[in-house]
């Protein structure tokens, strides 16, 4: 591994690290009737079932979307068209099948790329070292 590479790779780490929710106490598996209510509804909540929880106040803002968003909105919609996925499957990838980190710290549309580079290679459309190489040939083309 170049030294470049792994500098990214501990960014990556880092970040993530940063991102991940602080686990205060140490837990272990506790027999199901020693498992408090409070302690029950935090382990069975659905990371992107928000409503009715408490947040800051935000304010709503018309937004006109980015080109990559456009962009990934077709390219989500192509590989639907294609059979290579359901719209139920999409959104189930993109805010269930995802964690808190995740669903929580990229943009709404950054999750749809997620999920879209999630199929191609679960389904087999192509392996993992294909699609990062493309990513890198596309990445290069535009510097």
């Amino acid at each position: 591994m170049s030294s470049s590479h792994r500098e990214v790779v501990l960014r990556h780490i880092e970040t993530v690290g940063y991102m991940q929710p602080a686990l205060h106490r140490q837990t272990h598996a506790p027999a199901p009737d020693l498992i408090a209510p409070d302690l029950w509804k935090a382990y069975t909540r659905i990371v992107h079932d928000v409503g009715g929880e408490p947040d800051v106040p935000m304010a709503w803002e018309e937004k006109q979307e980015e080109q990559w968003e456009l962009n990934t909105f077709a390219t989500a919609e192509c590989l639907a068209w294609r059979g290579a996925w359901t719209a139920e499957e999409r959104r189930r990838k993109q805010n269930a099948d995802v964690g808190q980190t995740q669903y929580l710290g990229l943009p709404y549309y950054g999750r749809w790329l997620l999920t879209c580079a999630r199929i191609l290679v679960d389904k087999q459309f192509c392996t993992l070292t294909e699609l990062v190489n493309k990513i890198e040939e596309v990445k290069n083309r535009h510097v």
